[in-house]
């Protein structure tokens, strides 16, 4: 039986397992490795976040991306965007060198078990651990607009199925969606011959700044300091305290949550897409059926006024909803008994443990709780340290298996770690 089970290795994964192995914890770690950058990102896209805000964490900071690409006699600049096809060969350097052993196969289920839990994988082996922690990244929270959930894929995807977009060439796509993932969806379609539009609620899109230079006078770097989510005070209480963000009321970190970092373009691709790709702002969809040759949508604008639109494919890049429904791999009588937040999200507590002893979350699910930073890898070295520290104290305080109602979580007894 091991003591950690992590499922999921991507940034945040393959950071826990860095982190449990130097704890000298007995871990065990399933997945495929940077699978959403390898297999769910078309070639051409690049990083969106700041190369010095983008390492995976290890406890001695010596694997960073800036040490791989001086590796490899490349750059990794501030205010130098980073092609994504990097940064995945990054993390499988660091999931090389700084983690254990990965085993790439699925994990198709998680329950409780003597003495913990046990994890099912995609070819019927049956784990044991005493804590799991799930890192399941993005993926299972893809988020489509209700009135094109009933397509089939011929005709709807979501921007993350796809990692490439040969498929399209010659066509004609709508992109659903006003964010990053949406215009460089777009820019690339267009680059290589797709008829693409993006079609947006919004009236207008919002477009990220060049960052402010990494050396400047430090008047300017008090008024609005440099942090892992961009530049200003904000972003900086996001970034690198996550730990004080949860004292906020659950009210207003659920409101933060939804709404900090919105959707908006990076600095380098609006040129690229005011220049080449046709916009429908202020529309949103509101029926779609199929048509010989694609699909029709039937639109609104915001005074109420009715549109339709044929189009071959729909690309909704409309982002995820992390909520305790998707997380299909958490068998039903777990699922059953999870705490969730207003957000439908899990509740996790000061360490990233659930309300059932012993499971642990990570990532984008536990955003609502922890703020904006959960959603980039930025929040993979807090998330890390904090969370491994919470896997020794319950391998200390006690067996997992004994669910804690919503509402009495349970106090930790104060044992001392070595």
């Amino acid at each position: 039986m091991y003591d950690l089970l992590v499922v999921g290795a991507g940034p945040y994964g393959l950071s826990i397992a860095s982190h449990a192995a130097a704890a000298g914890l007995s871990v065990r770690v399933l997945g495929r490795p940077m699978a959403s950058w390898r297999d769910h990102m078309p070639r051409g896209m690049f990083l969106k976040s700041e190369p010095w805000a983008s390492n995976l964490s290890d406890p001695q900071g010596r694997w960073r991306l800036d040490v791989f690409c001086a590796s490899r006699g490349l750059t990794a600049r501030h205010a130098e965007p980073l092609p994504l096809e990097v940064f995945a060969e990054y993390g499988l350097w660091f999931a090389r060198n700084a983690a254990p052993p990965v085993d790439e196969r699925t994990v198709t289920r998680v329950a409780p078990g003597p003495g913990g839990f046990t994890a099912v994988t995609e070819d019927g082996e049956t784990l044991t651990a005493r804590t799991v922690a799930l890192a399941v990244g993005v993926l299972p929270f893809t988020e489509i607009p209700a009135p094109l959930r009933h397509l089939p894929p011929a005709l709807v995807t979501h921007s993350s199925h796809h990692a490439d977009l040969d498929r399209f060439r010659g066509r004609d796509v709508t992109v659903v969606g006003g964010g990053q993932a949406a215009l460089e969806t777009a820019t690339l379609l267009a680059a290589q011959g797709t008829r693409v539009r993006v079609l947006a609620r919004a009236d207008r899109l919002c477009w990220n700044e060049v960052p402010p230079p990494w050396e400047r006078p430090w008047w300017r770097t008090v008024r609005s300091p440099h942090s892992g989510l961009g530049p200003g005070w904000r972003n900086w209480f996001y970034a690198e305290r996550p730990g004080l963000y949860r004292r906020l009321p659950e009210r207003t970190r659920t409101r933060i949550a939804a709404g900090a970092l919105g959707p908006a373009g990076a600095w380098w691709v609006r040129e690229q897409v005011e220049h080449r790709v046709e916009m429908l702002l202020g529309r949103e969809i509101v029926a779609a059926r199929e048509v010989p040759d694609g699909l029709r949508l039937e639109t609104v604008g915001p005074s109420g006024g009715m549109g339709s639109l044929h189009t071959g494919h729909v690309i909704a890049a409309t982002g995820f909803r992390a909520t305790l429904d998707r997380l299909r791999l958490v068998s039903p009588e777990l699922r059953e008994v999870l705490a969730t937040g207003a957000d439908g999200a899990p509740e996790v507590g000061a360490e990233f443990e659930s309300s059932y002893p012993g499971l642990f979350l990570a990532g984008l699910v536990t955003a609502a709780g922890f703020g904006p930073a959960m959603r980039f890898v930025h929040g993979a070295a807090f998330t890390a340290g904090t969370l491994v520290r919470g896997v020794r104290r319950r391998l200390r305080t006690g067996p997992a298996g004994r669910w804690i109602p919503a509402g009495r979580r349970e106090a930790p007894l104060e044992v001392p770690l070595p």
